[in-house]
């Protein structure tokens, strides 16, 4: 069964619904640009059979996200999602058993104004742009370019290559992600700053 079939929108779309809440432009958009990615690197199965040949590279962390997950079965526990922080409405899906073969997919900004020649009768943009989305071409919604994608050993999918104790706070670092400072093996959050801070007095 080839996934990114047509005929398997509606059902795709349903079950992206149940993982992300509710259903809205961004899931719609989601859907369509997984599938379109998936045929362009030729994965036909993404949950059963090729599973363990697709990683795919989100660039936001927003709705279309849950939606790429959803359909691709690929996520973060399994390392097989990769979220990188730039804010654009884009992925990069790579097929690992075709010589890391990869394809980035943007969604075209023209898209949202589009929706107007698409559902003229519907006034709230949203709803508007929902519908619309389920309408239009790939071609009309997506840039896509073929890309080279990297990925380092320790990103990639299976048990960790080590596991290394920080010498600063005492926790453990996996997947070769420590940082050796000074002479010193630490965490990112002792060598570099985290997101939180620790709060040494109150504990």
């Amino acid at each position: 069964m080839k996934i990114y079939d047509k005929s398997n929108f509606e059902q795709l779309l349903k079950e992206s619904v149940e993982l992300h809440g509710h259903l809205c432009p961004g899931q719609v958009l989601g859907v369509r640009l997984a599938m379109f990615g998936l045929r362009l690197i030729g994965i036909d199965d993404p949950k059963g059979k090729d599973r363990k040949s697709l990683i795919v590279f989100v660039e936001i962390d927003r709705c279309a996200t849950d939606a790429i997950q959803s359909v691709t079965g690929c996520s973060l526990g399994k390392r097989t999602l990769k979220w990188r922080d730039f804010g654009i409405m884009a992925a990069t899906f790579v097929n690992l058993k075709e010589n890391n073969r990869a394809v980035r997919v943007a969604a075209r900004e023209e898209a949202r104004e589009l929706s107007k020649k698409y559902c003229p009768d519907i006034e709230d943009k949203y709803r508007r742009q929902l519908e619309a989305y389920k309408l239009m071409t790939d071609e009309e919604m997506f840039t896509f370019e073929e890309v080279e994608v990297s990925i380092p050993e320790c990103d990639m999918p299976g048990r960790p290559i080590r596991r290394v104790r920080c010498e600063g706070c005492g926790d453990y670092v996996q997947d070769c992600r420590e940082v050796i400072k000074e002479g010193k093996t630490l965490c990112i959050p002792c060598a570099m700053g985290g997101y939180f801070r620790r709060l040494k007095d109150e504990v």
